[in-house]
């Protein structure tokens, strides 16, 4: 049944002649329509992907992988348990923390916000916090002097800058003579970080562990311990081997539980990007239904002319699907060529078109991710060429089956 000579025959259909100029401009469109359709899936899932990486690496800067803490938030001798997991595979690093919700204010302004509570000698080994200082220095945060970095939001909005006091306010409360009082402390702004995720511009601040371990009264205690790994990826598996390690007395989170709603949502997002691209790529395919109908038509009579040759329907068939998969294979290569070469190089050609025309797809003052990253997965290259080559085969059925019925008596009555 399959046949060099079909493939011979399928091949030179595929070439245009005087009379049949319009049959291969349709054959063309339907090679550019799965191309372009190939081309602009690839693209926009890679553009996806890399948006959900820059997302990542920026909160996973901020926080950390895996954090280790007690049922009632006060972790004793965390220096024992900083030891005792120094070695464990998979963790790279450890940093005690201390957190709580806090009120600010400065002149009149009032803020609420997170409170944390770091080493400054052992963050760097969990965070990136250190490289997005932007005025000031992590250094700058010793104990009993009451130092503070503000996120650059929260800092714009109470408008102070280094070297201002401000005022940090607890939710414990002091007894005194004249009444219950709340916990304050005066603070003095010694830097400012700007993370690009507003979440924690807008919302946190730092302190030394200490400084913060006194203003919320948890003595020698910490919140907690957070942990670095050599893969993200891992976290999950490994929250659930330290649970059962570690016993009942400490628990265990991890990035995928604190931002799962978050992350779920770009996953989402790309599936319905996806469905909504491959069916561009469904039209574009069957578009060859099309293109080989008025093949057939074209052709009855050299089909009928192959019939009395020999040829059986079977072969008829085969020949006008290796014709449909021939469109469907060079517009899924140069789909796929140009997709990759176009999400490998989006970084470059995007600034060139905003420099060309004057435009800013990604205002600075608007979006805190102003470029368009961009990741490319071979695995989304892969599985989408093999879907739109699936649908180009698929296409090429009924056509094909219809030019097997064809029946050389009648086509050849009147020739």
């Amino acid at each position: 049944m399959f046949k060099p000579l079909t493939l011979y025959i399928a091949l030179r259909y595929t070439r245009a002649k005087k009379r049949t100029h319009f049959i291969s401009f349709i054959t063309l469109t339907s090679i550019l329509g799965i191309a372009l359709g190939v081309t602009a899936l690839i693209t926009v899932l890679s553009v996806m992907n890399g948006f959900e990486s820059e997302l990542r690496q920026r909160i996973l800067g901020m926080t950390s992988h895996a954090s280790i803490t007690s049922f009632d938030n006060r972790l004793q001798n965390w220096q024992l348990l900083a030891e005792r997991l120094d070695n464990y595979p998979h963790i790279l690093g450890t940093a005690p923390f201390v957190e709580g919700q806090v009120m600010i204010t400065a002149d009149r302004r009032v803020s609420g916000s997170l409170l944390r509570g770091i080493l400054p000698e052992r963050e760097h080994q969990v965070s990136d916090v250190v490289k997005h200082i932007k005025s000031g220095d992590l250094a700058a945060l010793k104990p009993g002097s009451y130092g503070i970095i503000l996120g650059s939001e929260l800092a714009r909005y109470l408008g102070v800058w280094q070297g201002d006091k401000i005022t940090v306010i607890t939710p414990q409360v002091t007894t005194t003579p004249a009444g219950i009082l709340p916990r304050l402390k005066r603070f003095t702004v010694v830097g400012i970080f700007e993370v690009g995720m507003y979440e924690y511009d807008r919302n946190m601040a730092l302190v030394h562990l200490k400084d913060a371990a006194k203003l919320l009264r948890l003595g020698d205690a910490v919140s907690g311990l957070r942990l670095k790994l050599d893969d993200v990826f891992i976290a999950p598996q490994l929250a659930r081997d330290l649970t059962l390690k570690l016993g009942g007395r400490y628990f265990v989170t991890d990035w995928t539980k604190l931002h799962s709603n978050f992350f779920k949502a770009i996953q989402m997002e790309k599936r319905v990007m996806f469905i909504i691209l491959l069916l561009i790529v469904a039209v574009a395919a069957f578009n060859i239904v099309s293109t080989l109908v008025m093949v057939v038509t074209d052709k009855r009579s050299d089909i009928a002319i192959l019939r009395t040759q020999g040829m059986t329907p079977g072969a008829v068939m085969t020949l006008f699907i290796q014709l449909g998969a021939i469109i469907g294979l060079v517009g899924t290569l140069a789909g796929a060529i140009g997709g990759v070469a176009l999400a490998l190089n989006v970084e470059t050609i995007v600034p060139a078109i905003e420099r060309l025309f004057g435009v800013h797809f990604l205002a600075a003052d608007v979006y805190y991710i102003s470029e368009l990253p961009s990741e490319l997965h071979w695995q989304d290259v892969y599985q989408i060429s093999a879907m739109a080559f699936a649908l180009s085969l698929l296409a090429t059925l009924y056509p094909a089956w219809q030019a097997s019925k064809v029946k050389p008596a009648e086509e050849l009555r009147y020739e």
